[in-house]
């Protein structure tokens, strides 16, 4: 094959490649988009905006913004395998030392909650640290307001272990050891992000999981357009189950 012959070629398998949407959070969404970004360069990152806990709680709680920590690491996840972007992987997830006001903080945090204070508009933030960082791919949030998970669990109090409670905060329902029955979005109806609907209605695939269950992926179906986007879209539907339970 010609070398021109061969470039014409390149470009054609690029060109063919599928629009994946990856929905998720945390360490799953994370090994999702590591796998992902592998196989095609019209990738996107729908994430949950629900954690309260560390970093990401501290900054909710003080700024009202969206908890930046599990989109940073999605981000995180798009970084290339160069120097360079495994370089700003590590810069993002790096973590202030000590009990001051930055300990616990990781610098993508701040970078991303900085930008959202600065632009007055998530979507733009993210996309401007993408670009910041050479990712590849595109992370969005699921909805456009800072969200709160609350499940209904059984056994919570173990003189009572028929007894049905509530335990609230997604730092709170994954840790619990009872068995949790549903769960739900506070507020409930959430607005969905609009270019996480459009990312859906183009796809040629959507991946759901790996990840607790509870907290990471079934909240994304409590979101009432991005949850009708997911059901009407004509992409195929792929869900990826954990190697070992997860919430």
């Amino acid at each position: 094959m010609s070398r021109l012959n061969s470039g014409r070629w390149h470009r054609r398998v690029l060109s063919v490649l599928p629009a994946v949407v990856a929905f998720g959070g945390g360490h799953g969404l994370y090994a999702s988009l590591s796998a992902l970004r592998r196989v095609t360069d019209q990738l996107t990152a729908v994430v949950t905006v629900a954690d309260d806990g560390g970093s990401s709680g501290r900054l909710r709680a003080e700024l009202g913004c969206l908890p930046p920590g599990d989109l940073r690491m999605a981000l995180a996840a798009l970084c290339g395998d160069d120097e360079s972007g495994r370089t700003w992987a590590d810069v993002l997830q790096y973590r202030f030392a000590g009990d001051g006001g930055l300990g616990g903080h990781a610098i993508g945090n701040l970078l991303i909650a900085g930008l959202w204070e600065r632009l007055g508009d998530p979507v733009a933030g993210l996309d401007m640290v993408a670009q910041l960082l050479g990712a590849k791919g595109r992370v969005l949030p699921m909805s456009s307001v800072p969200l709160q998970i609350e499940a209904e669990v059984i056994g919570l109090d173990p003189l009572s272990p028929d007894e049905l409670s509530m335990v609230r905060g997604q730092e709170a329902v994954a840790k619990t050891r009872a068995e949790v029955q549903s769960v739900h979005l506070l507020p409930t109806d959430p607005p969905a992000c609009p270019e996480s609907v459009h990312a859906v209605r183009d796809a040629a695939w959507v991946v759901l999981g790996p990840g607790s269950w509870f907290t990471s992926v079934i909240p994304h179906l409590l979101v009432p357009d991005l949850a009708e986007a997911i059901v009407s879209t004509s992409a195929k539907r792929l869900l990826t189950l954990n190697l070992e339970p997860a919430g």
